[in-house]
């Protein structure tokens, strides 16, 4: 999308908060504020915006804060309205001169920000998109938990008493927890001992639990995935997981505007650290979508192990000097290039 100056006669800048929303409507060519109200995040304070927004202009657009987030409920109001949204991320702080901060003043900063960007992006589809982002998350929590409860059962056998650990010795950590989950009480230990087998029994069921739970996740989001783009489970290195998180962050076509883009978003387009005499230095990138940065690690890694032209390309690039975590930078960026351009063009 690009810049809103010369279409539109007003951008509506909305603040979004857990209870509130504030909205103000700033004049397109000028960047004055015309009007400004607060509504309640409710369907019927969704309703009353846009009947705000008739009383000054049609031809208009919304600059969203947190349209995947405390804006979500507004951003698919307006979408069913057929409304024109760019989602913003937190205005820059520099613009908040003196510190000064309220709602009506980040509504006006969102509307005036969307009116000085060359380019404007629109919010994330929802749909099987947003229920592969749901069943990511549920599956990061579980697996997160269960690891948890994981490292503690294995903490607790070794410093159990000597009956309790007799139990386990010679296990792997698998065996430990099936073995913990299927403790008994006796009635002849001391509370030590009974407190410590309650507690283990309790942590493995728990531990169990959440990976079976982390295994349904999975589960689904591979069907969704086969659902949307079968043909992301067709290149090397990509599972399941990836494929949902690479979805996830590029959401729909024409979203992202180029595979520079793709790769800014994804923290793997290199920074320029040039300085005198130094003019081919990159600084690492640490912005950007942590998780699409994750899965282009995981695609850079299981190609370097398991397919030949990824080999080649690092034994060639070791020979003339790299190192290996240059390499897979090297690599991670080359990924993100060819999975935005099968992303938008599907074969």
């Amino acid at each position: 999308m690009n810049s809103l100056t010369d279409l539109l006669d007003v951008v509506i800048g909305v603040d979004t908060h857990v209870l509130t929303h504030t909205a103000a409507i700033v004049d397109a060519g000028t960047g004055g504020v015309i009007a400004q109200l607060t509504v309640d995040a409710t369907a019927t304070g969704y309703a009353e915006l846009v009947d705000f927004a008739d009383e000054h202009s049609t031809l208009r657009a919304w600059a969203i804060e947190g349209t995947g987030g405390h804006g979500a409920g507004l951003a698919r109001h307006l979408e069913r309205s057929r409304e024109v949204v760019v989602e913003l991320d937190r205005p820059e702080r520099a613009q908040r001169r003196h510190g000064a901060k309220s709602d009506p003043l980040d509504a006006i900063r969102a509307a005036r920000e969307a009116l000085s960007r060359p380019r404007l992006g629109t919010p994330r589809s929802p749909g099987d998109r947003q229920a592969l982002s749901v069943l990511l998350a549920a599956r990061r929590s579980a697996v997160a938990s269960s690891t948890d409860a994981q490292r503690q059962v294995f903490s607790l056998v070794i410093a159990a008493p000597e009956p309790i650990r007799v139990k386990f010795r010679g296990m792997k950590l698998p065996a430990m927890l099936r073995t913990a989950a299927k403790l008994r009480l006796s009635p002849s230990w001391d509370l030590e001992t009974r407190t410590t087998v309650t507690v283990l029994r309790s942590l493995a069921r728990r531990a169990l639990e959440l990976t079976a739970e982390a295994a349904a996740h999975e589960k689904e989001i591979l069907r969704i995935v086969r659902t949307m783009r079968p043909d992301l489970l067709d290149q090397p290195g990509i599972g399941p997981i990836v494929a949902a998180t690479v979805l996830c962050a590029w959401s729909h076509p024409g979203r992202i505007h180029s595979e520079a883009a793709f790769a800014m978003l994804g923290g793997v387009a290199p920074i320029p650290a040039t300085s005198g005499q130094v003019t081919h230095r990159h600084r690492l990138n640490r912005h950007g979508d942590r998780q699409l940065n994750r899965a282009l690690h995981v695609i850079a890694l299981s190609r370097l192990r398991y397919d030949e032209r990824t080999r080649a390309y690092a034994d060639r690039r070791t020979s003339q000097g790299r190192s290996r975590r240059e390499i897979i930078r090297c690599l991670k960026r080359y990924i993100a290039r060819d999975l935005y351009r099968l992303l938008e063009h599907p074969a």
